[in-house]
């Protein structure tokens, strides 16, 4: 029985992605270079590590930039342009359904627990969380499935009494890894990237009520289990 839900933070709490990639072009255009969406895609859901748009666009511009200033700069207008957002549509509803069946909540994101737990406090969600497992606090980001491990013994719990709501591929293929069945439910920018390896695929979390989805990870179980019987 499913006994937790574990969260992405960005682009499926609250839409961050589209502010990211905005703030992060009117830098460029600034030094009248471009950032192309399938460069910035690499990075979305995991880290620096995947795609720096520092280092690229010192490569484009073939000269060093003075990192820390254009980094605060660029972080001051991300936050100037979230201010104002709420929850992502369905968060909330998921949030309480999920209170109401007694499920554990956690959070398992790339982006540092201070970025995380200000803007889930902004929101009035954070007193709903058990746990959150944040970038900043583990030694391997999404893809790696090392957020949804700790998560998921933070909780207490095992891979198949949980699932995961993600946003991107790499959120995808760390909850995956980590042996969790995954939800994707993809934002203006990931609704672009692939999402086949997703266990589910929604266009939005009003598309369908959690005990829905439980009801659906249950059934596709219990088909699996019998044809692992019949094939014994």
């Amino acid at each position: 029985m499913i006994q937790a839900l574990i969260f992405d933070f960005d682009g499926l709490i609250l839409d961050t992605e589209i502010s990211a990639f905005q703030s992060w072009q009117e830098i460029y255009q600034e030094y009248r270079c471009e950032l192309p969406l399938d460069k910035w895609v690499a990075c979305v859901g995991g880290g620096v590590e995947l795609f720096d748009p520092c280092d690229y666009l010192e490569t484009l511009l073939n000269t060093s930039i003075a990192r820390e200033t254009l980094l605060r700069r660029r972080r001051l207008r991300h936050h100037e342009m979230l201010r104002s957002l709420g929850a992502l549509p369905g968060v909330e509803e998921y949030i309480l359904a999920a209170k109401q069946l007694n499920l554990k909540l956690a959070v398992a994101s790339s982006s540092p627990r201070e970025w995380v737990e200000g803007h889930l406090g902004r929101l009035d969600l954070l007193k709903y969380f058990d746990c959150l497992c944040c970038g900043d606090e583990v030694t391997h980001k999404k893809p790696h499935p090392e957020l949804y491990i700790t998560a998921l013994s933070r909780l207490g719990v095992r891979a198949n009494e949980a699932f995961a709501l993600e946003d991107s591929p790499n959120g995808v293929q760390a909850a995956r890894q980590a042996g969790l069945f995954c939800v994707a439910v993809p934002n203006v920018i990931t609704s672009q990237l692939p999402l086949s390896h997703a266990d589910l695929l929604l266009t939005s979390l009003t598309d369908m009520a959690l005990a829905d989805v439980i009801a659906e990870i249950e059934r596709r179980r219990t088909i699996m289990e019998e044809v692992e019987s019949v094939s014994h």
